[in-house]
C-alpha cells in the first residue's frame, strides 16, 4: 500500500503573502512623511520651474508672465533670427565644457579615490592620522578654494601661473581654462569619493577574504574578482553624487573666470547669467529644464550600466 504523505499547508504563500503586504504597507507609511517633504521641497519647484519654462516671463514681473509653448527652446523668427537657447552656440559650448569638465574630474577622481580608500582602508600606523587629513581639502569652502587657486594660476605673482608655467595666462584661455579648473576640482573633491569608497569597502565581509587567501588568491584577483564586484552599489552611489555636483558645477567656474566666462563653461552659469543678470525668468527655467533632463539620462545610464538592484 502506497503511502501517502501531506504536504504543507495550502494556506502557508497565502500567509506569507500577507505578512509581505502588510510589511509593504508599513513601510509606505513610514516613507509617507519624507515623500510628502521631497514633494514639497523638490516636486513644487520643479513643477513651477517648467511652467516657466513654457511662458514670456520677466523675473521682476512673473505675474505679467505670455504664454509662448517651447519657444524659449526653439524658436525662429520671420527674419531668421533664433531667439530659443537651444540655437546659441554659447549653451552648446557650456554643455560641452560642463560634460568634459564632468568626464574627466570624475574619472580621475574615481581612480585616485579608489587608491586612497584601498590604502586608508590597510592596517598601518598613523592611518587615523590620514584619514583626517585626506578630508582637509574637501572641508575647505568651495569659494575660498577657488579664490586659493586663481591666486596660484596668476600669470603675474601665482606660484603656478608665474613659477612654474612660466607667466602662462591659464585661466584667460578657454581652452587651458577648463584643464586648470579640473586640477582644481580633482585637488578638493578626490577625498570625497575616497571617503564613499572606504565607507563601501568596510562594508565587504572579511570572511570571504579569508576564504580566498586559504585559496591561494593573489591580492590582485582578489580586487578584480571580489573588491571590484561586491563595490559596485558603493562605486554607483559615489559616481552618482559627484556626477550631479560636476553637471551643477557653478561656484568654481563663477570665482575663477568670472559671471560671462562662467556662462560659456558652466550649463548652470549660463543658466544664471539668462535668469538673473537679464530677468529672463521664461528663458532661465527652460535652460533648467534642458539640466534636469541631461542629469537624469545620465544618472539612468549609470543605474542601467552598473546594473545594481537596492532591494
Amino acid at each position: 500500500m502506497t503511502k501517502i504523505t501531506a504536504g504543507p499547508p495550502a494556506t502557508a504563500p497565502v500567509r506569507r503573502r500577507g505578512i509581505e503586504s502588510a510589511r509593504a504597507r508599513q513601510a509606505v507609511w513610514l516613507l509617507l512623511p519624507t515623500l510628502i517633504a521631497i514633494a514639497i521641497v523638490a516636486g513644487f519647484p520643479l513643477y513651477r520651474t517648467i511652467y516657466y519654462s513654457l511662458f514670456d516671463a520677466n523675473l521682476t514681473s512673473p505675474d505679467q508672465a505670455k504664454f509662448v509653448g517651447l519657444h524659449n527652446f526653439w524658436f525662429t523668427t520671420e527674419d531668421g533670427i533664433g531667439i530659443g537657447f537651444l540655437q546659441d552656440p554659447k549653451w552648446w559650448g557650456a554643455v560641452k565644457n560642463t560634460l568634459l569638465f564632468t568626464v574627466v574630474s570624475v574619472a580621475l577622481e574615481t581612480v585616485l579615490g579608489m587608491i586612497i580608500a584601498l590604502v586608508v582602508n590597510s592596517a598601518f600606523k598613523g592611518r587615523a592620522f590620514m584619514r583626517t587629513a585626506m578630508l582637509v581639502p574637501w572641508a575647505i569652502p568651495t569659494v575660498v578654494s577657488a579664490q586659493m587657486w586663481a591666486y596660484m594660476y596668476n600669470d603675474s605673482f601665482g606660484l603656478i601661473g608665474r613659477g612654474v608655467l612660466g607667466g602662462q595666462a591659464l585661466l584667460a584661455d578657454n581652452s587651458t581654462a577648463i584643464w586648470a579648473l579640473i586640477a582644481v576640482d580633482v585637488w578638493k573633491t578626490t577625498s570625497f569619493m575616497a571617503l564613499l569608497i572606504l565607507a563601501g569597502l568596510q562594508s565587504l565581509p572579511s570572511d570571504m577574504y579569508e576564504a580566498a587567501d586559504m585559496d591561494g588568491a593573489s591580492k590582485w584577483t582578489q580586487y578584480w574578482r571580489l573588491t571590484l564586484p561586491l563595490l559596485r552599489p558603493a562605486l554607483l552611489v559615489a559616481l552618482v553624487f559627484r556626477s550631479l555636483d560636476a553637471l551643477r558645477v557653478f561656484d568654481v567656474m563663477y570665482v575663477m573666470l568670472g559671471p560671462n566666462n562662467a556662462a560659456q563653461t558652466s550649463m548652470t552659469g549660463y543658466a544664471r547669467l539668462a535668469l538673473i543678470d537679464n530677468s529672463l525668468l521664461g528663458v532661465g527655467s527652460a535652460v533648467a529644464v534642458a539640466i534636469f533632463l541631461i542629469i537624469m539620462v545620465i544618472v539612468v545610464a549609470y543605474v542601467t550600466a552598473f546594473r545594481v538592484r537596492f532591494d
